[in-house]
């Protein structure tokens, strides 16, 4: 029950306005409780009191019927209303409370989790689950209460009019808790397993929708469809099963509790017959059994409504304390804007314990304003190099200072606060052109916006566009061309204006025209920064102060273009095979 206990942390902040809604409620349900009363003493009181006239039992009606509207119409309605208003503003900010939290943690967890989880697993959990999680509050915080305090008002006025009658009435309650506790145990299992498949679906049907241009030109449509169509069904088997387990609990519930009250009116009868009772108090006790079983039959339904919230609970938490890979020391300190000295001093990495180093003893000193270029074949490690430096990941031995600091000392923001990055794919935002630029710095003013962009040699495309700055790029950037999406993620580093720069494959999925474009916007921006080039066509990275090549995680040499080439070792052939295709073309 740990994940209930951190629930309830989010709870407290309203636990003040839970219990005036609970009071309120009362109120709300206590009303209702008047009717059998009312209905005996019409009954007992009125209609068959012989030592009254017409005149008198129509005017003392007349009184009691009055003042019964007048509670009903006049005092139950505003009771009503705030009672709903309540509950939900309640329910909801709880709601708001989690999602607020659940997108920080969003942002804080490691790129390492991203990689093994679906995207739509999570939204999953941050749309489905935690809105399933209102039902706790209102229902199991408050419904519940109301019903139970309800039920015990209801028995209490029972037992004053006939003890006899209201012990039949309860005879079946130890039945009824036996029951509950048999089928609810593995109703939240059940739940549990069918919210994770309903989970499996959505974060598949989110990737396929990503995934539809590869679908369609692999003609893939049908395969697809049996793919999705797999795991519809897993759903569907386990939403089956859940409703076949909760239809035999509704159908062993609801016969006990029809069974009680013809049980009290055989009984009630009886004792009329024998003169024992009175009419209105065999009205006033078939009154009041629906005011009992009534809301005990809401706590069944209350009771799935928990189990299926509980169930929410449990996933929402399990996401919650995921832990985080990458965190800030307790006397981290904040980086101010750095010199640019890099240093990799000893560095060895691996994804995880149970495989392969990615690199291993990486000795390298970068200084301010040095540009340094990472080769080498697919595979060997240059990205994972470039991704310690913002700690994307940690290194796993030795340590990678800026500045003569080692980055696991300094907060993680303000140490990425100094890094501008340039990706093969970089994301764009289904946003206008201007606010996908401001991503550099959100608070921008226009004019900034546009010297950046003109900086980035993006102004000119971006003025041709139908909305200019304004315009939409769709989902990812869909609506631009890759170049263009380059020179809008180069524009907000140009924005951002970091001393560090990193451009991983940043020019090798354009075309020659857009390559060279881009490649010397990348020179301008370059200049007077420590920059970090992962390339995969050598010809755009011979101006680099150092040039390093990786193999199999391990630098096996390093030095400018002129250098390398004389040394006619690893670089020099890379440099060969590529002008050889080259040529060839």
């Amino acid at each position: 029950m740990g994940s209930i206990r951190q629930y309830m942390n989010f709870v407290k902040p309203y636990k003040w306005k839970i219990l005036l809604t609970i009071v309120i409620g009362i109120l709300k349900f206590g009303i209702p409780l008047l009717l059998p009363l009312l209905l005996k003493y019409v009954l007992d009181d009125i209609i068959y009191v012989e030592t009254m006239t017409t005149d008198e039992k129509i005017t003392q009606l007349f009184w009691v019927m009055g003042i019964a509207f007048f509670i009903f119409v006049v005092i139950r309605p505003p009771i009503e209303y705030y009672r709903q208003y309540f509950a939900q503003w309640v329910g909801n900010t709880i709601l708001f409370d989690i999602r607020d939290r659940l997108f920080d943690h969003i942002q804080k967890l490691s790129l390492k989790y991203y990689s093994k989880t679906k995207s739509g697993e999570i939204i999953s959990r941050v749309i489905n689950d935690v809105e399933q999680t209102k039902n706790f509050v209102i229902t199991g915080l408050m419904n519940v209460w109301l019903d139970l305090i309800t039920i015990m008002i209801a028995l209490g006025i029972m037992f004053t009019m006939d003890i006899p009658l209201t012990i039949v009435a309860v005879a079946l309650f130890p039945i009824f808790g036996f029951a509950i506790k048999y089928f609810y145990g593995k109703l939240r299992q059940l739940t549990r397993e069918r919210s994770q498949k309903l989970a499996e679906v959505q974060g598949h049907l989110h990737e396929r929708i990503q995934g539809v241009p590869v679908t369609r030109s692999f003609a893939l449509e049908d395969y697809e469809q049996e793919q999705f169509g797999s795991r519809n069904k897993s759903f569907l088997d386990k939403a089956i099963e859940h409703t076949d387990w909760n239809a035999k609990t509704f159908a062993v519930t609801n016969t006990i509790t029809d069974l009680a009250p013809l049980l009290v009116i055989g009984f009630a009868a009886y004792q009329v017959i024998n003169g024992a009772a009175s009419i209105g108090t065999m009205v006033a006790f078939i009154g009041f059994m629906d005011r009992v079983y009534s809301p005990l039959r809401r706590l069944v339904n209350s009771s799935t409504v928990l189990v299926q919230s509980v169930a929410s609970i449990d996933r929402v938490f399990e996401f919650v304390n995921e832990k985080y890979d990458i965190t800030d020391k307790e006397d981290a300190e904040e980086l101010g804007r750095v010199e640019g000295n890099v240093e990799f001093d000893q560095v060895s990495f691996y994804y995880d314990e149970d495989e392969l180093q990615v690199l291993k003893n990486v000795n390298l000193t970068v200084e301010k304003g040095e540009t340094v270029a990472f080769v080498g074949m697919s595979g060997g490690g240059k990205s994972t190099l470039i991704s310690l430096i913002p700690r994307f990941y940690d290194v796993t031995s030795g340590a990678i200072r800026i500045d003569g600091k080692d980055i696991r000392d300094v907060k993680a923001r303000s140490l990425r606060n100094n890094i501008g990055m340039v990706l093969q794919d970089n994301i764009l935002f289904s946003e206008s052109i201007a606010m996908n630029i401001r991503m550099g710095n959100p608070y921008a003013t226009d004019e900034e916006v546009i010297e950046a962009a003109k900086a980035a040699n993006a102004h000119d495309f971006i003025m041709s566009l139908p909305k200019g700055y304004d315009t939409l790029v769709g989902e990812r950037g869909v609506k631009l061309s890759g170049g263009q999406k380059q020179r809008v993620a180069i524009a907000r580093v140009f924005l951002k204006n970091p001393p560090i720069l990193i451009f991983d494959e940043a020019t090798s999925a354009l075309d020659l025209e857009s390559e060279h474009l881009i490649q010397e916007t990348m020179e301008r921006l370059a200049a007077e920064r420590t920059t970090f080039i992962v390339a995969h066509r050598l010809a755009t990275i011979t101006h680099a102060d150092t040039i390093v090549v990786i193999e199999n995680g391990e630098i096996v040499e390093k030095g400018s273009h002129e250098e390398l080439m004389k040394k006619q070792g690893s670089y020099y052939n890379l440099y060969e095979i590529q002008n050889l295709d080259n040529g060839e073309k």
